[in-house]
């Protein structure tokens, strides 16, 4: 099963606590065959809303927003109980925090 997993800070911009272990969290994870493709998102989304046939671009920050997505991970796991324990995993190297996990209908391939 593939899922989108999205992090969001306890604190906008905070570092992770360990770089070397994340690298190494993030290599392994790659080289396993699981981590299928990450990165981080800048605070900045432009956003496109549709109503009546009409469409309206915004440029943020927003001031609304109360939490940023800080970065995702694209992971390919056995079970949505084996994706809760990798976010355990990340979580404990990325420190306070919460992730939501999205599983991915599975669609043409």
């Amino acid at each position: 099963m593939r899922f989108l997993m999205m992090f969001k800070p306890e604190q906008p911009g905070q570092d992770c606590a360990d770089q070397a272990e994340m690298e190494e969290f993030v290599t392994r994870s790659y080289e396993s065959g699981e981590l299928l493709a990450t990165g981080g998102l800048f605070a900045a989304p432009t956003r496109v809303h549709r109503r009546h046939e009409r469409y309206t671009v915004t440029d943020g920050p927003y001031a609304e927003t109360k939490e940023v997505i800080a970065g995702f991970a694209l992971m390919e796991l056995a079970s949505h109980d084996a994706a809760v324990e990798s976010v355990h995993r990340f979580l404990a190297i990325a420190g306070d925090g919460t992730c939501e996990i999205h599983a991915i209908a599975d669609g043409p391939q």
